[in-house]
């Protein structure tokens, strides 16, 4: 049963690192919003993830088995946050802009294509690791059903 428990963990990973990419498109939706629906402009979101603890299937079923309830966890990876980045708003000398300031400046997302990029190729080759450790677990499971023909 703890070939359950790996693809959990790949499929709790899979899941994290979907929601980061929707955050990274939001946050590159969002690079010229210059006025939120609280009057400033967006603010950079990230997402923190941490280590999943809680029982799988297998886990579940091992505990049945042997008479024994909730000692068996498993790893993995859970979301707990989409926080927003605190860093300073950029400044473009803009007057004729509908939202600048006194002295004609804009206030512009906190966004740095740069730095969304990097996240979404490292979201997406941690995405494309766990598919792949998906896809060599259901191989494994095909091998190992093969042995009994």
């Amino acid at each position: 049963m703890a070939f359950l428990d790996s693809m959990g963990i790949s499929a709790s990973a899979l899941s994290a690192e979907r929601y980061r990419m929707d955050v990274i498109a939001e946050n590159m939706a969002n690079l010229n919003t210059t006025r939120g629906a609280n009057g400033e402009p967006y603010r950079r979101k990230t997402v923190v993830f941490a280590e999943r603890q809680g029982s799988t299937f297998s886990a579940l079923f091992r505990d049945r088995m042997s008479g024994v309830r909730g000692t068996s966890g498993m790893g993995g990876v859970r979301v707990v946050d989409t926080v927003e980045d605190q860093s300073e708003f950029k400044l473009d000398y803009n007057p004729s802009h509908p939202d600048a300031d006194a002295q004609g400046y804009v206030r512009l997302p906190n966004v740095d294509v740069v730095q969304e990029m990097l996240d979404m190729m490292a979201s997406y080759r941690a995405y494309e690791a766990n598919v792949t450790a998906i896809n060599t677990f259901k191989d494994m499971a095909m091998k190992t059903l093969e042995i009994g023909k």
